[in-house]
């Protein structure tokens, strides 16, 4: 039967005792703005910028997507939030899916939760300016640029 030296029990404690004090990676929070365009007639479509703070860093985003059902008019939309359960910038990016309804006649408050593939879950609200009548279905992609 082999025997273990005091050495190698000495190292087998301390490297269990360091794995113990090492947490594992944990999820972090983002504050996000961000700033688009909606049109359509039937189908719509969104396009728009905004900004990532995450960590004490700023990344800019490029936003997109489509929507279909009933869309009528255009809006511009402000919102700001949080974008929570990321462990990097880059999970950010993604499409980000939902049903909405509203309308904007001059101007109208706007808040969504919406999730993307990665679990990025992105609580945002502000305010929707223009013309418009939606009841849709619609998907908008976040990139970093």
């Amino acid at each position: 039967m082999p025997r273990i030296s005091f050495k190698q029990l000495a190292i087998a404690f301390v490297a269990l005792s360091l794995t113990a004090l090492v947490s594992p990676a944990r999820a972090d929070v983002g504050t996000i703005r961000i700033s688009f365009l909606k049109a359509g007639w039937i189908i719509g479509g969104t396009v728009g910028s905004g900004t990532l703070n995450f960590r004490g860093r700023s990344y800019p985003i490029s936003i997109g997507g489509l929507s279909y059902g009933l869309t009528f008019g255009g809006s511009q939309t402000y919102l700001r939030g949080t974008v929570s359960n990321i462990f990097s910038p880059r999970d950010v990016e993604g499409v980000y899916g939902a049903g909405s309804a509203g309308a904007a006649i001059v101007r109208g408050p706007q808040a969504v939760v919406l999730t993307n593939q990665k679990g990025a879950v992105m609580q945002v609200a502000g305010t929707q300016t223009g013309l418009i009548l939606n009841l849709d279905l619609n998907g908008m992609a976040l990139s970093l640029r």
